[in-house]
This record gives structure tokens, C-alpha cells and sequence, in this order.
């Protein structure tokens, strides 16, 4: 009896692959080159194997999608995190929200810049 053929799942393990190669990937090189962190490593190689099309964006695409709807569950831990180091906040409260509107801005200033170049060299 054939096995049947399951799009969903077979997405979700082409993803969990990529992801975790490329995890794999960045803790061989954080571990050769430690300047950067290992996770960092991997998001790089797992940007460059999208872009040179190693792994396929469109088998991925539902299940970023879906982390990314799931992502607050992610971030609550570090929110309850930060009142343990409210007197960090107290002192270096209006830095902190300073650097973090303007490396917000730098960020979406470049990637909109980076956008609109890419847009360019398609037409």
C-alpha cells in the first residue's frame, strides 16, 4: 500500500531541515571563527541558501508563516524577563528607548532603500 502523499507534512520537514542545517552550519563556524554568535551564523546561511535557492522558499513558506503568527508566545518569557532587571530599566530606561527607535529606523530605512534597489533590477 502506497504511502500518501502529505504536502503539509512533508513542508514542515523540508523546513525543520533547513532550518536546523543552517543551525548546524553557524555552530560549526562559531565554533571555527567565534566572532559572532552560532544562531547568528545560521541565520546567515539560512538567508544565503534562499537566496541561491539551495532550499526552496515555497516549501518553507508556510511554516515561517506560521511561526511568525506564533511568535508573541515566543517573547512573553523575555518580557517577564525585563522586571527582573527593572533597576537596569530605572537607570538606562531612556537610552535604552532611544537606541532602540533608532537602530529601528536605520533598519527599516536600509531594508526599504535595499527593497527599492531590488525592485529596480527586476524591471
Amino acid at each position: 500500500m502506497p504511502i500518501a502523499f502529505n504536502k503539509k507534512a512533508f513542508n514542515v520537514l523540508y523546513s525543520v531541515f533547513a532550518i536546523f542545517s543552517c543551525l548546524a552550519l553557524g555552530k560549526l563556524c562559531s565554533y571555527v571563527a567565534p566572532a559572532l554568535p552560532s544562531s547568528l551564523y545560521g541565520l546567515m546561511f539560512f538567508t544565503l541558501s534562499l537566496h541561491f535557492r539551495i532550499f526552496d522558499a515555497e516549501h518553507i513558506k508556510s511554516t515561517v508563516v506560521w511561526c511568525l503568527k506564533h511568535m508573541g508566545v515566543c517573547f512573553v518569557p523575555a518580557g517577564v524577563g525585563i522586571i527582573n532587571h527593572f533597576d537596569l530599566i530605572k537607570q538606562f530606561g531612556i537610552a535604552i528607548i532611544l537606541i532602540t527607535f533608532a537602530t529601528t529606523f536605520i533598519l527599516l530605512t536600509l531594508v526599504g532603500l535595499y527593497y527599492q534597489h531590488y525592485l529596480a533590477g527586476e524591471e
